[in-house]
């Protein structure tokens, strides 16, 4: 179980970024009560978490101040946890924001840097008890893809994971507690993705969950020729697939329905039922 939901199949995480320049749905989400209406419907649909971000994490942005980034965040999650009970992630790297969204009513956080933008962040988690999702990046959104440069990316990847688990142990966060994150195109080249996407079984041995955040990127772009990032849902579905046949337990999607009903029709397919478990005989 994380945040209340149990893993047992794979969930799908809806993305819900309150931001003007995100690179998929920026300026989509900006008033409070569209927001709501979209997480809203990402739930019906199937998310069983929403992901709500206030400071874009595509390469080339800019930091946002911490004051930006709670008045963006904390009012949506407010209002989203007085009409729904659904597991809300507040996406951040930064302590003062996690600890205002917890307090708004979120329960999941999800950190790009791997506490490494922010350690104190390492403390609030282990001090409110909510789980956090690790993920591999290198440098800032600003420079990290004048930073992908890997001898073999998939062990290097696993490694500071593995370094970064620690780090948040050591902090007081219960092994239970973590997810883990490659980073799909967080300083990673097209080749450096595709090879990721094809040892993501290999993250199990880490323990953890295993969060896959490959919706809409641009490598999905550049292979099945969209430009527009909303024109990517057939590579966004086909590479969340993969993620399932390799044993990932969240998907992160800007596409909830489609990407649900995929995994419902793959899970039956390969005789599990929609809670995961096996329900046909072999």
């Amino acid at each position: 179980m994380i945040a209340g939901v149990s893993l047992a199949r794979p969930q799908v995480m809806g993305i819900l970024n309150v931001t003007p320049d995100s690179f998929s749905d920026g300026g989509d989400h900006v008033a409070v009560e569209v927001a709501v209406k979209s997480a809203l419907r990402m739930q019906v649909e199937g998310a069983a978490f929403i992901d709500i971000g206030g400071e874009s994490t595509r390469p080339g942005a800019a930091e946002v101040p911490i004051e930006a980034e709670i008045a963006r965040v904390v009012p949506v999650i407010e209002a989203l946890r007085e009409v729904s009970d659904v597991a809300i992630s507040i996406d951040t790297r930064k302590a003062a924001v996690a600890e205002a969204a917890i307090k708004a009513g979120a329960n999941f956080v999800n950190d790009v840097s791997a506490f490494r933008f922010d350690p104190d962040l390492a403390e609030v988690v282990a001090r409110t008890d909510v789980p956090v999702c690790l993920m591999h990046s290198v440098g800032t959104p600003e420079t990290m893809q004048d930073q992908a440069q890997y001898r073999d990316v998939v062990q290097e990847v696993f490694d500071h994971l593995a370094e970064r688990i620690a780090f948040a142990e050591a902090a007081g966060i219960a092994h239970t507690q973590i997810v883990v994150d490659p980073g799909i195109g967080f300083g990673k080249t097209l080749e450096h993705n595709l090879e990721l996407l094809a040892g993501l079984d290999r993250f199990h041995a880490l323990g953890c969950p295993v969060l896959l955040g490959a919706s809409r990127k641009r490598f999905i772009g550049t292979i099945g020729g969209a430009e527009n990032p909303k024109d990517r849902l057939g590579g966004s579905v086909a590479v969340a697939l993969e993620g399932v046949r390799q044993g990932v337990q969240i998907l992160r999607v800007h596409d909830t329905l489609a990407t649900k009903q995929a995994i419902d029709l793959q899970l039956a397919m390969q005789g599990r039922g929609r809670d995961g478990q096996n329900s046909i005989r072999d």
